[in-house]
């Protein structure tokens, strides 16, 4: 029995076989069988929930057995051949162009809300947040790959918007049967470029962004012969203007149900995520640093266990400079080697300690997040990467004017710290621009 009332051109024995194998591979990759999808659905707290709740459904792709990246398309591949097998011998007709039809209406709602997603956070530039004041103090040889590329774009914000305005309308190009394919093809000169560039910065979602070009891929192929026609034979071409009939008023409804659902899922999508944006950005720690601190400070003096410590560049105790964050972060720069966190600094965390986005991926700072006592002048750092989670300080400070900081106190080890911090005005071409005269 067909769901759709359509005029049943051939297919041949071979592309039924091809067919019934994408039918059921994509039905395994697209569709949410997995448990964990829904144990993350459930779990969400519809009064209290963050962007990162919906974002994280998005990205939806099965695992088997514990397997990560390719080997899951592997196991893919295998069942949806397996049950191409089976399928074969089932002794009963079926409506291919409704199963193909069909099959092209899963993928285009599963690429546009995965896409959609992604565009969000780019419209509201969460995904490549603007460079922090200590990675200006931080050598370009201390910044992993991936680092340098979110910082390339981050810096441009605007263009960032733009990237993001893009991928929106590429996923609503696809809510449609008529513009699914500017939709795939848009999709497929975007997102091709950011396959390459994870391949390239080994920015971590390889595997995903290929996913998503497959799909887009899929759905293009569709008109290839009429756009090849058209374009390189420069032949009068017809559009396909295929229509589904759907025959029970239960599919009608469904579909109108379906398509309900979507759009309201991607308004609450949106929303979510200018609310995170304009609020707490999720990779940015949510608390203010000290009044007044935000800057660059040399250490004038240093003190370890009463001993003091003239400037040095290779002593492992010395502090060298400081940087205060406009949020509850501080850097310090110290010559001792740093194990780095290889992480991408991506997930959302309710807690500042947790938000490692500033200090994954690059070395040369030691990235502290603090929270201060402004009644007793104290302050109590923790270290950010995960490797030193131990570590940290608790220290009195002073503000002795507007440029110097008094520093005093204990390492977890109890080793004594004392620190004069004297503010340097710097200048950044960042900042300054480029295209008008910069006195620095």
């Amino acid at each position: 029995m067909s769901f759709f009332n359509t005029n049943n051109s051939q297919w041949s024995g071979k592309e039924k076989i091809v067919l019934r194998f994408f039918i059921l591979y994509f039905i395994i990759q697209v569709v949410p069988l997995d448990w964990k999808f829904y144990r993350d659905l459930f779990s969400i707290n519809p009064v209290e929930f963050s962007f990162y709740d919906l974002f994280k459904l998005t990205k939806y792709a099965p695992q088997f057995f514990s397997l990560t990246g390719y080997a899951n398309w592997g196991v893919a591949a295998v069942l949806a051949a397996i049950g191409t097998l089976i399928w074969g011998n089932l002794k009963r007709e079926f409506d291919y162009n409704s199963l193909y039809y069909g099959l092209r209406v899963i993928l285009r709602y599963r690429l546009a809300i995965g896409i959609i997603a992604y565009g969000f956070i780019k419209l509201f530039p969460l995904q490549m947040p603007y460079p922090s004041l200590s990675n200006l103090h931080t050598n370009y040889g201390d910044f992993f790959a991936w680092k340098i590329y979110f910082h390339t774009v981050g810096i441009a914000q605007p263009y960032e918007v733009f990237l993001g305005f893009v991928e929106i309308l590429a996923g609503l190009l696809l809510f449609f049967r008529r513009t699914a394919t500017f939709g795939s093809g848009l999709i497929l000169g975007f997102i091709g470029n950011v396959v390459v560039a994870n391949i390239a910065y080994d920015a971590g979602e390889q595997v995903y962004s290929l996913y998503l070009v497959v799909i887009a891929l899929f759905l293009f192929v569709y008109d290839v012969p009429r756009l090849y026609s058209l374009l390189a034979l420069e032949r009068q071409t017809i559009a396909n203007k295929f229509t589904p009939i759907f025959v029970t008023k239960g599919i009608r409804n469904l579909r109108i149900v379906l398509k309900t659902a979507f759009a309201a899922f991607v308004i609450l999508l949106g929303g979510a995520t200018y609310a995170n944006y304009s609020k707490a950005p999720y990779k940015i720690p949510r608390s203010k640093g000290l009044a007044g601190t935000y800057g660059y400070y040399n250490v004038r003096e240093f003190r370890f266990n009463n001993q003091l410590i003239p400037y040095s560049t290779t002593d492992p105790n010395r502090w060298q400079n400081v940087v205060f964050e406009k949020w509850a972060t501080i850097s310090i720069k110290i010559a001792r080697p740093i194990k780095l966190d290889p992480s991408t600094g991506d997930g959302y965390f309710a807690n500042d300690i947790d938000r490692n986005y500033e200090s994954a991926g690059v070395g040369g700072r030691q990235y502290f997040a603090y929270t201060s006592d402004t009644v007793n002048k104290k302050i109590v750092l923790r270290n950010k990467n995960k490797n030193y989670s131990g570590e940290g300080f608790t220290l009195q400070y002073k503000q002795l004017n507007d440029s110097t900081i008094v520093l005093t106190g204990l390492n977890e080890k109890r080793d004594s710290i004392s620190a004069i911090l004297d503010k340097i005005n710097r200048k950044y071409m960042l900042f300054e621009g480029r295209r008008k005269p910069v006195k620095l």
